[in-house]
């Protein structure tokens, strides 16, 4: 390359014959001649060598034409391939674009107050709940248009949960995009049928939910590379305590994230979520019905369970059905409409959270009990007092028996 430059600038810079090019650098004088020729730099190119997969390409095309999508396993079993399948993977991948249908995805111009990408994104087992790391999902939402982002840390990914995440975020933006994109996530729906939690929210907030085609990631990029950039921005370096300390310190890191200019836009997402929003609909006069219901009936144990945990529940209840409800942030109780048991919401599972009150009530109805079943058997057995042994011919004269005389068994007795 150094050789092929030099020539070519001492031949037309210099105006150096060919004769003095090669005395001057001591090269061939064929090698100045081909240089001069030559209107490309010179490459070396290892002549290919063969390969065992050479043989069986044409059997690998004509199932390729006939099965594009079929799996290099399966080609491997058709063609009788016994050696290194990773040589056939690379062959075979190299052959099956040529037969199979491309597939671009264009680029997308978003509307303001349009939609709104979901995801849910692992950050890894460094949220310790106890004594345990966990890894609990966080709720990734941005607004397509202006690129704000939205993120909370969820205890489960069941659709309680998911709903009662994405209202709360909703409501921190203070309003309802028309379209909210998410892919085939189990709490949501799957095979674009939605779970009845996900309709239902839907419904009361007058938006749509619509699910991406399975292995369609491009359906929702904004959002993927928003979880890319919490990954590389917001973990490293961080260290938590707990489900509350994880959620305290990204809220205070969202802000500094949607300042940052947006090279897709070309404006702070933080400035131009005020157009996003404003284009949106407005938050529904009632609040949707979010987080995990159940009605049951409370057990003598005084206990209800609820997302895997045993919450205590007023022992005064006990026989009557109790309405269970968890939030993101506490489960209640009621009873009538009358609140019968708060706690905090436990993100562990198989737990048993116990309100001290309730252990006390619990005690005192008890004791009540055992006062009360006391007094109902009788003066001696209140009292403690020995049981009265009859003769078998007590018996006789009460059922009015008149059996055969027979020898008297003085020790035999029975006990009433």
């Amino acid at each position: 390359m150094e050789d092929w430059a030099e020539i070519r600038r001492l031949h037309k810079s210099e105006h150096m014959a060919v004769k003095a090019i090669v005395r001057r650098l001591g090269l061939a004088r064929n090698t100045v001649r081909a240089a001069l020729a030559a209107q490309s730099p010179p490459t070396y190119e290892r002549a290919r060598g063969g390969s065992r997969v050479d043989a069986f390409e044409p059997a690998i095309r004509k199932l390729l034409t006939e099965f594009p999508d079929m799996p290099a396993t399966v080609i491997a079993e058709r063609i009788g391939w016994e050696h290194s399948s990773s040589v056939l993977r690379a062959r075979i991948a190299e052959l099956r674009p040529l037969f199979s249908p491309a597939d671009p995805a264009d680029r997308t111009a978003y509307s303001a107050g349009e939609i709104v990408q979901c995801d849910l994104w692992f950050p890894g087992k460094v949220v310790p709940v106890g004594r345990v790391l966990t890894d609990p999902p966080v709720l990734t939402m941005v607004a397509a248009y202006s690129g704000f982002i939205m993120a909370l840390l969820l205890p489960t990914r069941t659709t309680g949960d998911l709903v009662a995440g994405m209202w709360q975020l909703l409501t921190r933006l203070g309003a309802v995009p028309k379209i909210l994109v998410w892919d085939n996530e189990s709490g949501i729906g799957q095979h674009r049928r939605l779970t009845l939690g996900a309709r239902s929210f839907a419904g009361t907030l007058g938006t749509r939910i619509y699910q991406a085609a399975p292995r369609d990631p491009e359906t929702k990029g904004v959002v993927e590379r928003a979880n890319g950039f919490l990954e590389t921005s917001f973990m490293p370096g961080r260290s938590f305590t707990g489900p509350g300390d994880y959620n305290t310190q990204l809220a205070s890191w969202l802000p500094r994230a949607n300042s940052r200019m947006l090279r897709r836009t070309g404006e702070q997402p933080g400035i131009r979520v005020v157009e996003d929003t404003a284009a949106m609909g407005a938050l529904p006069p009632v609040a949707p019905v979010v987080g995990t219901s159940s009605l049951v009936r409370l057990g003598r144990d005084y206990y209800v369970r609820i997302a895997g945990n045993d919450y205590s529940v007023d022992p005064a209840m006990i026989g009557r059905f109790v309405a269970v409800h968890a939030g993101l942030d506490e489960v209640v109780v009621t009873c009538a409409g009358t609140v019968v048991a708060t706690h905090e919401r436990c993100w562990a599972t198989h737990q048993t959270i116990t309100d001290p009150a309730h252990v006390v009530t619990a005690a005192a109805l008890r004791t009540a009990y055992q006062a009360r079943t006391a007094a109902t058997r009788g003066p001696v057995a209140a009292a403690g007092g020995q049981v009265q042994q009859r003769a078998l011919s007590h018996y006789d004269e009460v059922f009015a028996l008149n059996p055969q005389p027979r020898p008297a068994h003085p020790h035999l007795q029975v006990v009433r």
